[in-house]
C-alpha cells in the first residue's frame, strides 16, 4: 500500500496480551493504519493497551466497551476490525462486524467447530467483505513460499507430514480463560497447538478423511498433551504431537515428498528445503514481514491473495472436531462425514 494512500481506520476488538503484542507491530505501520477505536469491557486491560500505544508513540483511541454499540454508532468511522477476543466469541464477533460492512482480521483459532466455520463462510459470502484468519504461519512469507513449492509439484507428491509443538503452557495459563473448556474450546492443542493444526492444514491443501487421537488433560479441565494420527484424502499420512507441559517453546514441521523434503515451523519461523540429489536441507531466503496486519493490508489492497481464508479455517475446524471425537472414544479412528 502506498504511503500516500488513505490510512485504514481500524478498531481493535479486545485489548488483552495478544492485542498489545499486535499493537506494537501495528504502531510500526502508522503511515497505513489509524487505530481509531477499541472495544474492551475491562478498564484495566484498556489502560494497559493505552500504555503500550504511548510507549510506541501512538495516541490512545477511545474505548466503547460494547461491540454492538460500537458498530451501531461508529461503523461509518471504520474500515476494518482486528478481533482478538477469547475463542468462544470469535463467531459472534466476526459475524457482527462483517454484517456491519467491515473487513475482518480474526485472531486464531477461527471458530470453535466446523458448524461455526460454515456459518462464517456463509456470512462472508453474503456480505462480500474480507475475512482473514490471523495465523502467524499462514500469513508468513516462509509458509506461503512452502505452499507454493508444494503446489508447484517441484518436490513431488506429499507422502508424510510430521509436526510437533511444545511450550510451558499448562503453568502459564493456569487460572485463565484458556483453561476453561467452555470459553477456550480446548486446551494446548487448540491454543498454541492451533498454529500447528492450521499450518499443516494449509500446507496439505486437502481434507483429512480419517483421524485417531489421544488427549491427556494432566489434571486440568483441558488437554495438555496430545497425539494425532491422520490420513489425507490423497492417502498421505500425518502425525501431530503437542506437549504443553515442558520447558521452553518451539515447533517443527517436516513435509516428506517423493522428490524432496521441506522443513518449516508452526509460526512460519523458518523454511528449509532438500531437493532430490541434495545431501541436506538448505535455508530458503524469503522477504521480511511485519506480521499479520501487514499481510492483511496487502490482501485488502489487492496486492496478494488471501493467505488464510475461512476455507482453511473450516479444514482445521473439521480436523479438530474429528480429534475430539476420536479422543472421546479412547483413540478410536473416526472418518469424515
Amino acid at each position: 500500500m502506498s504511503t500516500s494512500a488513505k490510512r485504514v481506520r481500524l478498531a481493535m476488538i479486545g485489548t488483552g496480551g495478544m492485542a498489545r503484542h499486535h499493537a506494537t507491530r501495528i504502531a510500526q505501520q502508522q503511515e497505513t493504519t489509524e487505530i481509531a477505536w477499541v472495544c474492551e469491557p475491562s478498564g484495566q486491560s484498556y489502560e494497559l493497551f493505552c500504555e503500550r500505544l504511548e510507549e510506541n508513540k501512538v495516541a490512545p483511541p477511545p474505548n466503547e466497551p460494547d461491540l454492538h454499540t460500537l458498530l451501531s454508532k461508529h461503523s461509518d468511522e471504520l474500515d476494518a476490525v482486528f478481533i482478538i477476543t477469547p475463542h468462544k466469541y470469535h463467531h459472534e464477533h466476526a459475524t457482527a462486524c462483517l454484517e456491519a460492512g467491515l473487513d475482518v482480521l480474526l485472531e486464531k483459532p477461527m471458530v470453535m467447530n466446523a458448524g461455526e466455520a460454515e456459518s462464517l463462510i456463509e456470512t462472508r459470502n453474503r456480505t462480500g467483505k474480507l475475512l482473514v484468519v490471523s495465523f502467524n504461519g499462514s500469513l508468513s512469507p516462509n509458509v506461503r513460499t512452502a505452499v507454493d513449492l508444494l503446489r508447484s509439484g517441484e518436490l513431488g507428491s506429499i507422502l508424510n507430514i510430521h509436526a510437533v509443538a511444545y511450550q510451558r503452557w499448562k503453568a502459564g495459563t493456569a487460572g485463565t480463560w484458556r483453561q476453561d473448556p467452555i470459553i477456550a474450546g480446548g486446551g494446548f492443542l487448540f491454543d498454541t497447538g492451533a498454529h500447528m493444526l492450521n499450518t499443516v492444514s494449509d500446507l496439505v491443501g486437502e481434507d483429512f478423511v480419517e483421524v485417531a487421537a489421544w488427549l491427556d488433560n494432566r489434571g486440568t479441565p483441558v488437554d495438555i498433551l496430545g497425539t494425532i494420527m491422520a490420513r489425507l484424502r490423497s492417502g498421505a499420512m500425518v502425525t501431530l504431537a503437542g506437549c504443553g507441559e515442558t520447558p521452553g517453546i518451539g515447533s517443527d514441521v517436516r513435509v516428506f515428498c517423493s522428490k524432496g523434503n521441506l522443513r518449516t515451523g508452526i509460526w512460519g519461523e523458518r523454511l528449509e528445503v532438500q531437493r532430490e540429489g541434495e545431501s541436506e536441507l538448505s535455508t530458503v531466503e524469503t522477504p521480511p514481514s511485519l506480521g499479520q496486519w501487514e499481510s492483511f493490508l496487502k490482501v485488502r489492497a489487492g496486492e496478494m491473495a488471501n493467505p488464510c481464508p475461512p476455507e482453511v479455517g473450516l479444514r482445521m475446524a473439521r480436523l479438530w472436531d474429528m480429534v475430539q471425537a476420536s479422543a472421546a472414544q479412547g483413540g478410536k479412528p473416526v472418518t469424515a462425514s
